[in-house]
């Protein structure tokens, strides 16, 4: 039997096409840090992954926090600063986009939840994948791309943005799901997540895994296994580099000099603490504060 006039295809029409990626930025500013803005003919939205910051947007003054992310339309004024204290680590992402649809993020600061910052940290390691330019140069004219990228790489970006603003629209506009009763979540997740929270209060102590299975009731090879399940590393690594952010933190924030944040952060000498910042970063903690300061300087008008 012929079935070639059975089928019927179905369209399926994007409701948001991303024509250009502009820029793919993580920031990591100084506390003193400011931008006297700018505008531009395609959109641009920032997301506060860590700290809290001033945004204008055109003739509006607005604080953002952790979390919380402003768009800004085409041609749209904006400029942003810290505040003196708080040393900001910001997503920066701008894109052409035709699609109308896109009109629902005129003028709104939302809040992104767990499930989109896990879509925006996919879209900052896809796009170190994709290009080769860094991706923390505010001055970067046009992100060049790798020579030789994984495959697919550049669907992957424009895949996990087109999705990330897609569910961000879905949840604002779609009616909450109802609770379904029984709790999804397994008793090693909730446990997880409370190691993480226990992790993060105690960033300056010097921990030991016998210590953190102790105070958490959970056996080494447990774990161990749920450090691997989610970051690839055990806890200690980990921990490690949970200590190392929080020492870039304070260096932005230049409350303290290098060698008070190595004995803030419980290290035995700032040698000990001196390796393992180079080790993780690539650079050691001077030179991380010099390339800050270069930063921030960028923008500093002259006396």
């Amino acid at each position: 039997m012929d079935q070639t006039n059975y089928y019927r295809s179905v369209s399926l029409p994007p409701s948001l096409r991303i024509l250009r990626i502009y820029s793919i930025h993580y920031f990591e500013y100084a506390s003193d840090f400011s931008f006297p803005g700018e505008s531009h003919a395609f959109w641009e939205f920032l997301c506060v992954d860590k700290g809290w910051v001033l945004v204008t947007a055109r003739d509006r003054q607005l604080r953002l926090e952790k979390n919380q992310i402003i768009f800004h339309e085409p041609n749209e004024f904006h400029a942003l600063r810290a505040d003196g204290q708080t040393a900001p680590n910001l997503i920066v992402v701008s894109f052409a986009c035709d699609s109308r649809a896109m009109n629902f993020f005129r003028s709104r600061i939302f809040t992104v939840d767990e499930t989109e910052r896990q879509l925006l940290a996919a879209l900052i390691r896809e796009a170190r994948l994709l290009f080769s330019s860094p991706l923390n140069d505010p001055l970067l004219p046009c992100l060049e791309k790798a020579p030789d990228p994984p495959f697919g790489s550049a669907q992957m970006v424009q895949l996990l943005l087109t999705q990330f603003l897609i569910r961000l629209q879905r949840r604002y506009t779609l009616p909450p799901e109802k609770p379904a009763g029984v709790s999804t979540v397994s008793k090693n997740e909730r446990l997880y997540g409370h190691i993480l929270l226990y992790l993060n209060q105690r960033v300056r102590e010097p921990l030991t895994v016998p210590q953190i299975c102790h105070d958490n009731l959970i056996s080494s090879s447990c774990l161990q296994r749920l450090f691997r399940q989610h970051h690839g590393c055990g806890v200690m690594c980990y921990f490690g580099d949970l200590k190392i952010e929080e020492a870039k933190r304070l260096i932005r924030s230049r409350s303290m000099n290098i060698t008070q944040i190595a004995y803030w952060l419980g290290y035995s000498s700032i040698h000990y603490f001196s390796r393992q910042f180079t080790r993780r970063t690539g650079m050691t903690p001077s030179q991380y504060a010099a390339s800050i300061k270069s930063l921030s300087d960028t923008y500093r008008p002259e006396a």
